[in-house]
């Protein structure tokens, strides 16, 4: 099973920045789908940006135009740059990886976005 790492997370104000890293195992990680994730208490888990072995990357709406997903993968690390954030943003955010039929989550990192 892959294993994911993120870090990253943190407190930030209203319109700081932070980017999110998530490290994974496997020697194929170019082939993996990788996305980030984010869940409030009460919430159920939403995508936020995926992107794919190739580079193909969607977002959810509510995070267009503010975040970036990318990935090195001599690294084997995927990111997600998080500009412009706002309160709404606060919550765990998970990295995921789809690989064949598998799926894999990372254990999650807070963001708090609080003045």
């Amino acid at each position: 099973q892959v294993q994911l790492v993120e870090s990253g997370g943190g407190l930030v104000q209203p319109g700081g920045s932070l980017r999110l890293s998530c490290a994974a195992s496997g020697s194929i990680f170019s082939i993996y789908v990788m996305g980030w994730y984010r869940q409030v208490p009460g919430k159920q888990r939403e995508l936020v940006a995926r992107i794919t072995g190739d580079g193909m990357t969607n977002y959810a709406d509510s995070v267009k135009g503010r975040f970036t997903i990318s990935r090195d993968n001599a690294k084997n690390t995927v990111y997600l740059q998080m500009n412009s954030l706002q309160p709404e943003d606060t919550a765990v955010y998970y990295c995921n990886a789809v690989y064949f039929t598998a799926t894999s989550w990372g254990q999650g990192t807070q963001v708090t976005v609080s003045s």
